[in-house]
């Protein structure tokens, strides 16, 4: 049974899948910064009512099954989890992050995000615990 979330005059379950890309596709997101984007990730859902239902990665990008809340238009939960992302790890992994930006970068200006309700939320699920695995491991989630 799906869970549902109140407010005080609302009722709703908004999840998203979203996936950030690093600044020129560089190949900079080891096993390390993976583990720290992701903490960082849903320290700042947590932060603004939102939450982190799962997250994986590669090494040239992020994915995150976040679920929201009518307040945060997605775009504005977004542009806070790239901020905050992209300034804590430049900070906490400069010297490794210097070889690939020299800039302060981390992502790359554009976004892909979709709700999911075309898809049970355990199939998105499964679909980013599988990300890193082999490429013929691999299907889409049913949309």
């Amino acid at each position: 049974m799906e869970e549902y979330r109140h407010h005080r005059h609302s009722v709703f379950r908004l999840t998203y899948h979203l996936v950030l890309v690093t600044k020129y596709r560089h190949k900079c997101i080891t096993p390390v910064v993976l583990a720290d984007l992701i903490d960082t990730a849903g320290a700042t859902l947590e932060k603004l009512g939102c939450r982190l239902v799962e997250a994986n990665g590669e090494d040239d990008h992020l994915h995150l099954l976040i679920e929201t809340n009518p307040a945060h238009a997605p775009a504005v939960v977004v542009n806070s989890l790239k901020t905050v992302t992209s300034r804590l790890i430049r900070k906490k992994h400069a010297v490794y992050l210097r070889k690939f930006y020299w800039k302060p970068f981390f992502w790359e200006q554009s976004y892909f995000i979709v709700t999911t309700g075309g898809a049970s939320i355990e199939a998105v699920r499964k679909y980013i615990e599988s990300q890193g695995k082999e490429p013929s491991q691999l299907s889409p989630p049913n949309t």
